[in-house]
């Protein structure tokens, strides 16, 4: 498999296991279909953007999405992120503003998370790919499979981890996660018509402060906390008072 070559070795366990197994093989060769007749995001080159710009050993986050955004020129392989200059999208609009309110920090220009990615903060979704215009065309094809192994690996080979569960999916993938020895923070999808709402176990989007409690995890666990800061000509503010 050509992708082992482009992963870091900390990755190389996961994904020579999952490579041979008939769903991936299957789910692979379907995408590969897709992309003759169809418009697939996102670019064939930036599937893996997420594991290659995030090493398992660099693993702190997990921040769950869905789909990739399924316009032009907008998925790059990070859940939530978009490619620099796009517009950005409400979903991650809302991540902004949670930002803003929770750590202080400015609303940036750019929808771009490389940053948070090499930081340590896995952009991971459920999908890995998607028709153009066609939100969940990839869905129920064996992505799941995958991204459920790749929590369950991470759970079972790390530490002090903080998942962000945004959102009902990203509930059930997490649902395994040992809270004994990782962190899981549970609250709505920051879509628009999910921002706002509560349930019974986990808390509203907007309003959660899941920034500042990742950090507080990530700070007592002895690890370098995130700077969540996009606005590079900012000051740097991580949310603490060191």
């Amino acid at each position: 498999m050509s992708l082992l070559l482009k992963l870091g070795a900390s990755w190389q366990g996961f994904f020579q296991t999952q490579s041979q197994q008939d769903y991936l093989q299957n789910v692979l060769a379907f995408v590969e279909n897709e992309r003759q007749y169809q418009v697939v995001y996102p670019p064939a080159d930036k599937v893996w953007q997420a594991f290659e710009l995030t090493p398992l050993d660099n693993v702190r986050v997990v921040i769950m999405g869905q789909d990739p955004y399924h316009g032009e020129g907008q998925a790059h392989g990070l859940s939530f992120s978009v490619q620099p200059h796009i517009k950005i999208p409400p979903s991650l609009n809302n991540i902004f503003k949670e930002l803003q309110r929770d750590l202080g920090l400015p609303i940036p220009d750019d929808g771009n998370l490389d940053a948070w990615a090499e930081q340590g903060v896995l952009l991971l979704n459920s999908c890995l790919t998607v028709r153009e215009g066609e939100p969940g065309s990839h869905a129920k094809q064996g992505w799941e499979q995958f991204t459920q192994a790749c929590i369950d690996y991470i759970n079972n080979q790390k530490e002090h981890v903080v998942f962000l569960a945004w959102g009902r999916f990203a509930h059930e993938v997490c649902a395994k996660v040992d809270t004994k020895k990782h962190c899981v923070i549970k609250t709505s999808h920051p879509s628009p018509l999910g921002a706002s709402k509560q349930g019974k176990d986990f808390s509203a989007f907007l309003g959660s402060g899941c920034f500042s409690q990742t950090n507080e995890y990530l700070q007592s666990t002895g690890q370098q906390v995130i700077d969540w800061n996009l606005a590079t000509d900012q000051p740097q503010n991580l949310g603490f008072d060191f």
